[in-house]
């Protein structure tokens, strides 16, 4: 039997300044999850880590404990694995003011 795999998008083309979250997504089923994030412009200012974020409603959030620097360069990709992370999954970040970064935020999930 072939595992059950699903890619994602979460986040397309979104420039995001300040307090930002990816779209929920109710990931439950599976068993393992990557977070790609690709820089779609340059980014501009310093960049902090990106946080994940689980949910057992999509309503309620907590942060899951996994930080992952966010792309760097235009077309960069940086990444993060995830496990035992209940039902809703998301991606969020706090810029610092004068930082803004334009991305393309997939889920790839796996049974």
């Amino acid at each position: 039997m072939l595992p059950e795999n699903l890619t994602a998008v979460v986040a397309r083309n979104e420039s995001w300044t300040g307090e930002n979250a990816t779209e929920p997504y109710e990931a439950g089923w599976a068993k393992e999850a990557i977070v790609f994030v690709r820089a779609l412009k340059q980014p501009k200012g310093a960049l902090p880590k990106a946080r994940i974020e689980i949910s057992a409603d999509g309503l309620h959030w907590c942060a899951e404990g996994s930080e992952f620097a966010l792309p760097a360069a235009k077309d960069a990709v940086t990444f993060q694995r995830i496990s035992h992370f209940g039902n809703f999954l998301r991606v969020a970040v706090a810029l610092p003011e004068g930082a803004e970064i334009t991305v393309l935020v997939t889920l790839h999930l796996k049974a």
